[in-house]
């Protein structure tokens, strides 16, 4: 879009640049500015010289300051229009991403994420705390009467395992039930699993905000739930398949959450003791650390669910199944220690 001609009018008792002197003081700018985009965009910053790349963001303000004038003076509405566009490309180009996404992911995987965990030291071991208090306190409750189980666990969740479950249904229509079908399989239950997961993963993330007790209570609710499974199938000598039939997917499942209640409590530390920063300036420092750690732990819930929705089922031998549990537990612990340790 070039620049169009300027037509100004005058009003008493206003000052008023003429079309002329506006064009003339600033155009070159403009038109400078136009070139250097351009060729960014056609050709990527890697074309540009060292003068255009010292030169762009100074253009950049200028060309923002001419807008800023054309409005306050009310030039025509094609010279806004092109101002707008000019500074927009520009500012891409400014405050852009250096990097693609497959860069940017890459990135993310191998050193922001792993990096990211480390960091959350105390706040991963009260999580897991919070976890096995609420799966102790599940497993106790249900162990002892089987009633409380429909009080704990959700009936999505339960679907139709409860107190009335026997060892045949439970080991036929569950721990060993058919393989259904790769397309029937992840389609359908790692859609719900993956949605489900997420949404506790981001509640108790979200909910640091909120001094960390909601977290906690979730964290701890999460555990009641696991203790609760782990009581039923106690109580009818399958504790050892339950647990394989659980941890091919649950290694991975349980780690998010538990990284996202350590993100979530990461937040809940700098809005009760802020430090040396204002409470806003911590929270937006620690912010960015918490965030990566919630934005991989969605990453792992999609891959717990496809673990869920079709592996899972296509293992029809405990033994495998603790021998993928097993594996995948040492790969995400030997990630989280050795990625990202060289930068």
């Amino acid at each position: 879009m070039s620049a169009p001609p300027i037509t100004v009018s005058s009003k008493p008792g206003r000052i008023v640049l003429k079309s002329s002197e506006f064009r003339r003081a600033r155009e070159a700018s403009w038109r400078k500015l136009e070139a250097i985009v351009e060729i960014a965009e056609k050709r990527g910053l890697g074309a540009l010289g060292l003068d255009d790349l010292e030169q762009m963001p100074l253009l950049y303000r200028s060309t923002l300051s001419s807008l800023s004038v054309a409005r306050a003076i009310a030039l025509d509405r094609h010279l806004l229009l092109y101002l707008e566009n000019l500074a927009l490309r520009a500012y891409l180009l400014v405050y852009g991403p250096r990097i693609g996404l497959i860069a940017g992911l890459n990135d993310f995987l191998r050193r922001s994420f792993p990096i990211a965990v480390r960091s959350a030291g105390w706040h991963l071991v009260i999580a897991v705390i919070c976890l096995m208090i609420g799966a102790a306190a599940g497993f106790m409750l249900v162990a002892g009467d089987e009633s409380w189980f429909s009080a704990l666990v959700p009936s999505a969740l339960a679907e139709v395992r409860g107190p009335a479950s026997t060892r045949a249904s439970l080991l036929e229509g569950e721990i060993f039930a058919p393989w259904g079908g790769s397309a029937a399989m992840v389609t359908l239950l790692a859609n719900f699993l993956f949605a489900h997961n997420t949404l506790i993963g981001i509640l108790t993330f979200s909910l640091g905000f909120a001094a960390g007790v909601p977290t906690l209570l979730l964290l701890t609710y999460q555990g009641l739930i696991l203790g609760a499974f782990l009581a039923l199938h106690y109580d009818r000598g399958l504790t050892v398949e339950f647990l394989g039939w659980m941890l091919i997917h649950g290694v991975t499942e349980l780690a998010a959450i538990l990284l996202c209640g350590a993100a979530g409590l990461m937040i809940a530390e700098k809005i009760l003791f802020p430090g040396q920063y204002s409470r806003i300036d911590s929270v937006a420092i620690q912010g960015r650390t918490a965030g990566h750690i919630a934005v991989g732990a969605i990453l792992m819930f999609f891959l717990a669910a496809i673990l869920e929705g079709g592996l899972r089922q296509l293992i029809a031998s405990t033994p495998w199944r603790f021998a993928v549990a097993g594996a995948t537990g040492v790969c995400w612990l030997g990630y989280f220690l050795r990625a990202g340790t060289r930068q």
